[in-house]
């Protein structure tokens, strides 16, 4: 193929310009001319001799098509051949300009100060071209206008030079891409990729074709009002702690950070399946998704939903193409125990399209299986009415088989086998790394307009100081922490209670006085009487199972508390509208019912409620309830010391002397855990005893020795799935307790690291140490993955530097992981976690060890294939089973390809 000449205004073939307008069978560019035309009199002879010599002829044959060069090494003036120096470098810029000036002509020509600053900054700009790392085929599709934003601007130009040099820059750039269009190498490379691309769109299009069938066009119009209903309504989330002036939205694209999904290994000595927390439906149709209160659920599904509305093709999130989501938060659309038919989804949500959806719409969609299901809070259900959930989901997958499901709980709200009989896969939501938690603050900060600084202060405030470091677990937490730090300028409090009466302090008292907000005197009221209000709603609604009130019983309940008040003025209703617009803890999800903004504060207000009437008895026979986990744990710290022992006491009275010392703990599971053993309730009441030794300063010392001995017993625990229980239940506490590595088999010693690991604390590095010298290969991988939970340079010095190498792939999170690597010299396997740039794993990769790399969340194919070429000795290249095939094709020959699922 020929390339076309230059004419008067540069073309290309294949070269795709914006600004372009027909002229007839070719293509012309008029570029944006802005003051001056100047440049758009310079003709083509006057500027491709300069461009010519600003690059190196190509040799006779030469092959650059399967591994193009990078620009940086077409240039004439970098490497060890120049034939250009940095003088004629600027003496071609000068000639440019010189030419430039005299296109413009005497009327418009700069003077000659302008145009010696002119000359330098186009030189300047010239000479960044070496540093661009792209090839041709990269830098024709930028345009000219792209090319010249890559390229190296002076600081600063007088207004003179400033309107003269983006039209001078922009025709050079446009002559640079026409003579990179003319290279030999370029019609084929293109060609090439162009395959690629075309073989990537084919599937894209297969996929959706088999997806989403025949519509109407009133199904058809309806769909896209509702992608961008779903887009608007979920697309952001509130920051708590905002001043109600200002925004208190948070655009979930930049709120949202992929926390880790973890998934039982059955028992076996591999490491548990982990995976990015948004990707788990590319790997199972159906999950039940566990996570602690305010750790994330809510927000996952509202990011899931966002996405597959945009449907914005992502190769990891294929899956959701073509899908139509369905946000279904239980304690909203489940009415009496009775949860909507498809007809009436829209409805029970109370969204504004509900009347407007064709008759039949969303049987249609689950029909042709493009559902996308959020069904979230289980365990905001109450106890009762589970079942018929189970029995709704069920019936539903019976009817509309092969939609995706997403089903979130509290980890103990319902067996661990729940859904297991429907196909369900059971995975949990990990707590927080440290760098997740620095990402969040560093994200508050900005979208709160924070001053300078402070997100970095207090990043290193949760990384030194280990009671802080303990709350900072997930995004709730973090949430109130960067309010606190924030409006107390630094000073933050270090236990949980604490924190809660700082946030209720702040909310209630501190924000309207210091925004001089008016209220009326009859609604002037004390701190202590706004939490008096609120713990009388929050305990009706622990009391009662419910997750949301009717505002009639909101009102019903202020009506009892001001008989008892006799200094309030004003009425209970006045009272409810002055604690919903006004305290920051109560919202109005629908019309006439009431729910706190979020669970947390509802149970730490209960709690509280509960210690005041004296409730120890009900406290400790709901105990085994997960909703009710939470609300022990504040009435421990809350109660007078007598009272703090009754509760702990009572919360170990079921669990036998003996228990636990032959079968190790399984929570989760209804069954006893030995014949002899103790339930699982008696074993989550001693967990929580256990758990609450944290927060409980003032605890005699029998008492702590006893439950800690008793709890002594339980560990190692017996399934991952426990292991991850006692992390989230007994959290730090436990870091003591756990046993090991001697008299542990590899599999016990697997589960006690996961449980240490997952707690996520400074304080788990001396137990993980332990078990450095093991030779398991099982128990080496669980130790590499847990390395993004602590410090890089710590872990890697305390564990990392340790372990045995053989077969063992390490698990890098991030740059600062391989940094630390090539730093102990560089390892033979290596597994990349999350998104990279090739550029990354080339510099800071150990080129002469390299020899096998698991590329675990996909293939980055958006630098071009030969960044492989820098690994001389890689043999295997590990991906993922969801890697579409044409990337295996173009990978280069002689590099065995595996599949994931073949890694034994």
């Amino acid at each position: 193929m020929r390339a076309p000449p230059c004419g008067e205004r540069a073309s290309a073939a294949g070269l795709q310009l914006p600004n372009s307008r027909a002229r007839g069978p070719g293509v012309t560019y008029d570029p944006p001319m802005e003051p001056a035309t100047m440049a758009t009199r310079l003709a083509s002879s006057a500027v491709a001799p300069i461009v010519r010599k600003l690059f190196v002829h190509e040799g006779a044959g030469a092959d650059l098509v399967d591994r193009p060069v990078r620009i940086s090494a077409l240039v004439s003036f970098r490497g060890e051949q120049r034939t250009l120096t940095e003088r004629d470098l600027r003496k071609l810029a000068g000639e440019l300009t010189d030419r430039a000036v005299k296109a413009a002509g005497p009327l418009e020509a700069p003077d000659p100060p302008t145009r010696r600053e002119l000359a330098d900054a186009l030189a300047t700009a010239l000479h960044s071209i070496g540093d661009l790392d792209m090839d041709d085929v990269q830098a024709v599709r930028l345009g000219p206008e792209g090319l010249a934003r890559q390229l190296t601007a002076p600081a600063s130009l007088s207004e003179a030079a400033e309107a003269r040099f983006r039209p001078l820059l922009h025709t050079a750039c446009l002559h640079i891409l026409n003579f990179f269009s003319r290279r030999s190498t370029f019609i084929p490379r293109t060609l090439m990729e162009q395959t690629q691309q075309l073989d990537r769109l084919v599937s894209i299009t297969d996929l959706l074709m088999e997806r989403v069938p025949a519509r109407s066009a009133e199904d058809g119009r309806f769909e896209q009002r509702y992608a961008e209903h779903i887009a608007r309504k979920h697309g952001e989330l509130t920051i708590y702690g905002l001043d109600p002036g200002r925004a208190r939205e948070w655009r979930l694209d930049s709120a949202y950070i992929s926390l880790e999904a973890t998934q039982d290994a059955g028992g076996s000595l591999r490491t548990a399946t982990s995976l990015a927390a948004d990707r788990v439906l590319a790997v199972h149709d159906r999950v039940l998704l566990r996570g602690a209160a305010g750790c994330g659920k809510t927000t996952l599904l509202q990011w899931l939903a966002v996405t597959a509305a945009r449907q914005t093709y992502d190769e990891h999130l294929a899956h959701l193409l073509g899908r139509v989501p369905f946000v279904l938060p239980l304690r909203r659309v489940v009415r009496d125990g009775l949860p909507p038919t498809p007809d009436r989804f829209l409805h029970a949500v109370r969204s504004g399209l509900a009347g407007a959806q064709p008759a039949g719409w969303a049987e249609r969609v689950l029909g042709a299986g493009r559902g996308l299901l959020l069904v979230d809070g289980i365990d905001e259900v109450p106890q009762a009415h589970r079942e018929e959930i189970r029995r709704w989901l069920r019936e539903l997958m019976g009817d509309f088989p092969g939609n995706l499901w997403l089903v979130t709980s509290r980890p103990s709200a319902v067996r661990e086998d729940w859904l297991a009989d429907e196909g369900f896969a059971e995975v949990s939501l990990a707590p927080m790394s440290r760098h997740d938690v620095a990402a969040f603050i560093r994200r508050w900060h900005s979208a709160a307009d924070a001053e300078p600084g402070l997100a970095d202060s207090l990043v290193a405030a949760v990384r030194t100081n280990p009671d802080l470091g303990r709350l900072a677990v997930n995004p709730l937490m973090c949430g109130l922490l960067c309010t606190l730090h924030r409006d107390r300028h630094g000073s933050l409090p270090y236990g949980r209670r604490d924190l809660y009466d700082a946030a209720l302090s702040l909310l209630l008292e501190r924000r309207d006085r210091e925004r001089a907000v008016a209220v009326p005197d009859e609604l002037r009221l004390t701190k202590d009487v706004q939490i008096q209000l609120l713990q009388r709603l929050a305990y009706w609604m622990i009391r009662n199972d419910r997750a949301e009130m009717e505002e009639r019983d909101v009102v019903a309940q202020l009506e009892r508390c001001v008989s008892r008040m006799g200094y309030v003025g004003a009425t209970p209703y006045e009272l409810f509208r002055h604690l919903l617009d006004r305290s920051g803890l109560l919202r109005e999800p629908a019309q006439g019912r009431v729910d706190f903004v979020h669970r947390t504060f509802q149970d730490a207000l209960g709690a509280k409620a509960a210690v005041e009437e004296g409730d120890f008895p009900l406290l400790l026979d709901n105990a085994h309830k997960d909703q009710w986990q939470d609300v022990i744990r504040m009435a421990v710290a809350h109660a007078q010391p007598a009272d703090r022992v009754r509760l702990l006491r009572g919360l170990v009275a079921q669990v036998p002397a003996e228990g636990g010392a032959e079968g190790g703990l399984s929570v989760g599971d209804h069954r006893l855990t030995t014949r002899r053993g103790p339930s699982r309730d008696s074993v989550r009441g001693l967990l929580l005893a256990a758990a609450c030794l944290e927060q409980a300063t003032d605890v005699p010392s029998q008492v702590r020795a006893e439950i800690t001995e008793r709890t002594a017993r339980l560990l190692p625990p017996r399934t991952t799935s426990a292991a991850r229980h006692v992390a989230d239940i007994g959290g730090p506490v436990l870091l003591s307790l756990l046993p090991g590595p001697e008299g542990l088999t590899d599999e016990e010693a697997v589960r006690t690291v996961v449980a240490a690991s997952r707690t996520g604390t400074d304080a788990a590095l001396p137990v993980l140490a332990r078990f450095r010298d093991s030779a398991s290969l099982g128990l080496r991988r669980q130790l590499v993955w847990a390395w993004h939970r602590f410090d890089t340079d710590e872990y890697a010095r305390e564990v990392i530097a340790h372990l045995d190498e053989s077969e063992l792939y390490f698990s890098a999170h991030g740059v600062s992981h391989l940094r630390a690597l090539a730093g102990m010299g560089g390892r033979e396997r290596i597994q990349i976690v999350g998104s990279y740039h090739p550029r990354q794993l080339v510099e800071h990769i150990d080129p002469g060890r390299l020899t096998h790399l698991w590329l675990r969340d996909g293939y980055a194919r958006h630098d071009g294939e030969d960044w492989l070429a820098a690994f001389p000795r890689l043999r295997t290249l590990v991906l993922p089973g969801t890697t579409p095939g044409y990337v295996r094709q173009v990978l280069p020959a002689g590099l065995s390809v595996v599949m994931e699922g073949e890694l034994v």
